[in-house]
């Protein structure tokens, strides 16, 4: 019995080391434009580039981008940069005065998905 007292705590570092990285998400680290950044309309973004916390699997990751109307826009392929872990995608036409609206969604490479969304403003 007292052999087992001191495999106890071992046992339950090993358990705490392996849980933490399967806690692991990618998390929306930055993006740009940032949430609530106000552009002008001459600076409208031509990409949008959002940073993610891990490596990013982008047959399962993607984003939509929502004009003042709520309406889709229509966006360029998307495609990973920086080692997997920044989403970037081209706006291939100008955005007028409003505010736009960024749904995202990633799939971890490590598995996990992870979703969200953030505004940012064109002003006139």
């Amino acid at each position: 019995m007292k052999k087992l007292r001191h495999l106890l705590p071992l046992a339950l570092l090993a358990s705490l080391a392996f849980t933490s990285s399967a806690w692991a998400h990618a998390h929306l680290k930055s993006a740009a434009p940032a949430d609530q950044a106000v552009v002008a309309a001459a600076a409208a973004p031509a990409d949008l580039m959002l940073v993610f916390t891990e490596g990013l699997n982008l047959n399962f990751s993607g984003l939509k981008l929502l004009g003042p109307d709520q309406q889709e826009i229509k966006l360029g392929q998307a495609m990973l940069m920086d080692q997997g872990k920044s989403l970037m995608v081209s706006v291939p036409s100008h955005l007028g005065a409003g505010k736009y609206t960024v749904q995202w969604h990633v799939l971890s490479v490590d598995g996990h998905k992870t979703e969200g969304s953030y505004h940012f403003t064109v002003a006139p």
